[in-house]
């Protein structure tokens, strides 16, 4: 019987905190909010580390209003797993129960063709700065916080248990990368074995393949599964222009979907040669272009020759990762707008994407209106999309990805 690797026992055991938070800080605990931050913390140990339980007092009447874990690096000090007054024991009864929890909210999405998906969405799934994607047989756990290590030896074989996944695989993020308080390597197998990095997976009916090692993220975005098979659907005998293409997902489902012609154009040799790899895991009649370039740079020499396509998919990476960066984003977004309206062809399709989480829904589609509007071309929004299935959302900031397409009549 295979076992998980001792380096997932942590050196430290926590410590319970008792915390008291300012009026503040208390208001978001009891909405329910997944973050305290430093300045809304009134009282503390002082002997605090990061995976310390947090025991979180309100502010006059002394009464337990939930439990955290400490984070000693993140100015967001408590990220919360329990905001009730209810009591309960943080233990592997409590995680197995919010990872099966979890596991349920995905169960409609694995009735379809389909063998990847997010099991742990961070703080949406009760799992603050943790990840878990499954590829087909693989489960990928990505860290971003200390506050896991001392917790990974009761978690990891659950969502084992829980997912049937054969292999488990740990990637960090940079600064766990560099921290010295465990002995994890990036990239690890924790469970199991892996006779290549790159795996391959379904995804509704299309094939595709993630490097669990290297790849970004944990080696694949699946948040556009929705979205790549609406563009697949719609782009049969057509000509497909996939813009910030990374591993070709809309690319590909296009191909797969008997579209005529497909170019993807992204700044990353590497991710096209990961495109065309992919597109070939499946069956296809159609010719698959690529072009490695600035986006911007490359579709103004589009416009320049008058070249336009039936279908034109723009999801660029986040535009806004900070506050300070919400009015270039903007711009940005309204930049690509304008030049999407100008490579769509007669009654085509535009299909505009953000995943920048300080860019709200309501305010990108407002901005493609108001740059498709000025056009004077003749344009529906037939839809908008939010999150897929395994991309819940339990408070605001944890909302990301919106998606708009908009059918031209001339």
């Amino acid at each position: 019987m295979m076992s998980f690797s001792i380096k997932l026992k942590s050196k430290y055991t926590p410590k319970r905190l008792a915390i008291k938070l300012n009026a503040k800080g208390e208001q978001f605990v009891l909405k329910g909010h997944p973050w305290v931050f430093s300045n809304n913390i009134a009282k503390i140990n002082d002997n605090a580390k990061s995976g310390d339980l947090a025991i979180v007092f309100s502010k006059n009447k002394n009464r337990v209003i939930g439990l955290g874990l400490y984070d000693a690096n993140s100015p967001i000090r408590i990220k919360m797993l329990h905001s009730s007054a209810e009591k309960v024991e943080i233990n592997a009864t409590f995680f197995k129960n919010i990872i099966e929890k979890a596991f349920s909210k995905r169960l409609s999405l694995l009735k379809t063709n389909t063998n990847s998906y997010r099991l742990l969405f961070g703080e949406n799934d009760g799992f603050p700065g943790l990840i878990a994607d499954v590829y087909a047989s693989v489960l990928v756990v990505k860290i971003y916080s200390e506050i896991w290590l001392p917790y990974l030896e009761i978690i990891i074989p659950n969502l084992q248990q829980t997912s049937k996944t054969e292999t488990v695989v740990v990637r960090l993020s940079r600064s766990l990368e560099k921290s010295k308080s465990h002995q994890l390597i990036n990239g690890e197998v924790v469970y199991g074995s892996l006779k290549n990095e790159v795996v391959e997976f379904v995804e509704h009916g299309v094939n595709f393949s993630a490097n669990v090692i290297k790849g970004h993220k944990t080696g694949y975005f699946l948040d556009h599964r929705a979205n790549r098979k609406q563009v697949g659907e719609w782009s049969k005998g057509k000509t497909v222009l996939d813009v910030f293409s990374y591993a070709g997902g809309f690319s590909v489902h296009a191909l797969a979907n008997g579209a005529k012609e497909v170019t993807s154009l992204d700044i990353s040799k590497q991710a096209l040669e990961i495109a065309i790899e992919n597109g070939k895991l499946n069956s296809y009649s159609g010719q698959h272009k690529i072009i490695a370039g600035d986006a911007f740079a490359e579709l103004k020499k589009f416009i320049k020759k008058q070249i336009t396509f039936d279908v034109v998919v723009i999801d660029p990476p986040s535009f806004a990762k900070q506050a300070s960066e919400i009015e270039l984003a903007r711009k940005k977004y309204a930049q690509l707008a304008e030049l999407g309206e100008q490579l769509t062809g007669r009654n085509g399709l535009l299909v505009l994407a953000s995943c920048s989480s300080r860019v709200l829904a309501e305010t990108f589609f407002d901005i493609n209106n108001q740059v498709l509007s000025s056009t004077h071309r003749k344009y529906d929004c037939i839809l908008k999309t939010l999150h897929d299935t395994d991309h819940p959302i339990s408070f605001p900031e944890g909302a990301y990805l919106k998606c708009g397409y908009y059918r031209f009549s001339n």
